[in-house]
């Protein structure tokens, strides 16, 4: 397992669908996934520190698992078939007693930068699904990516959030 950092998230231009995209840390090697609106748009919440009045879902499961006793201890994107990523969030209690519950990996990643878990990801996963950041012909086409992701504002997703928004009212 390689140690994953969220990098941010972007956009697809041909299907307007987010993507989180993982670094590891060295940056050498970058895991983009395709997540639903909402679950980038409670990721966005978390990065950009952003506060809501009430819980939203992913404040609610963590609260859920420590009123039960248990801790967060990582996250682990553990398997990629026919594009759908698989992951688990690993909990733990005060026995060091390991319970591990099956999640998509938008979920768990948004529940584990709440709670400063780490995250992971399988050799398995990068290989089938990691963009190389380290060789010198890609170097042009990574320094455009990562310009891109850095110069992506709160406000770029002015839309998205006033929907999720919309739709946790109801």
């Amino acid at each position: 397992m390689i140690e994953m950092k969220v990098m941010g998230i972007a956009i697809d231009t041909a299907s307007g669908s987010p993507i989180i995209v993982l670094n590891d840390k060295d940056n050498r090697k970058a895991l983009p996934i395709w997540i639903g609106s909402a679950e980038a748009s409670a990721i966005i919440r978390k990065i950009e520190n952003i506060k809501v009045l009430r819980p939203m879902t992913h404040d609610l499961i963590i609260d859920l698992i420590e009123k039960t006793g248990y801790r967060v201890d990582r996250v682990e994107i553990n398997d990629v078939e026919q594009d759908t990523y698989y992951s688990s969030i690993y909990i733990v209690n005060d026995n060091n007693e390991e319970t591990a519950i099956d999640s998509r990996p938008s979920d768990a990643i948004a529940v584990a930068i709440r709670v400063d878990a780490p995250i992971f990801v399988s050799s398995k996963v990068l290989a089938d699904g990691s963009v190389s950041c380290d060789s010198a012909k890609d170097e042009e086409e990574t320094e455009a990516f990562r310009n891109f992701i850095q110069g992506i504002k709160p406000s770029d997703f002015e839309k998205l959030l006033n929907k999720d928004d919309k739709q946790s009212d109801q």
